[in-house]
């Protein structure tokens, strides 16, 4: 089980296998044909207050704990847990790569969502 992050901006490998985009927004600038995203479900993207709440610190890194927490509180949601269910059984199929467009992958919701699918465990 392979499942990968990384900036959508990143040009697509053959070993990408599915690409998710994990934004709630589409990424400024790219076309979709650029992007190459198989799939874009918005049921696990952070909320609007989540995401604009972890973006106005003026220290991510130190809010990091908190900004994890409070996702994971939302991946909780039914409808977030039955598209979580279903991205576990494409990673099940075959590679994954999580897409954003975030600066900082490894600090990002994507990172968690990777650990989750990776781990197999529940927010």
């Amino acid at each position: 089980m392979t499942v990968r992050v990384r900036r959508v901006y990143e040009p697509s490998e053959p070993d990408d296998g599915v690409r998710v985009l994990v934004d709630r927004l589409w990424p400024r600038g790219l076309s979709k044909d650029a992007a190459h995203v198989d799939e874009w479900p918005k049921a696990l993207t952070p909320s609007t207050e989540l995401r604009r709440w972890y973006h106005a610190q003026e220290d991510p890194g130190g809010t990091y704990d908190e900004f994890r927490r409070r996702y994971e509180a939302e991946l909780a949601d039914p409808q977030a847990a039955e598209a979580l269910d279903a991205l576990r059984q494409l990673v099940g199929k075959g590679p994954v790569t999580l897409v954003s467009a975030t600066k900082s992958p490894d600090q990002s919701h994507a990172c968690v969502l990777a650990e989750l699918l990776t781990s197999g465990g529940k927010p």
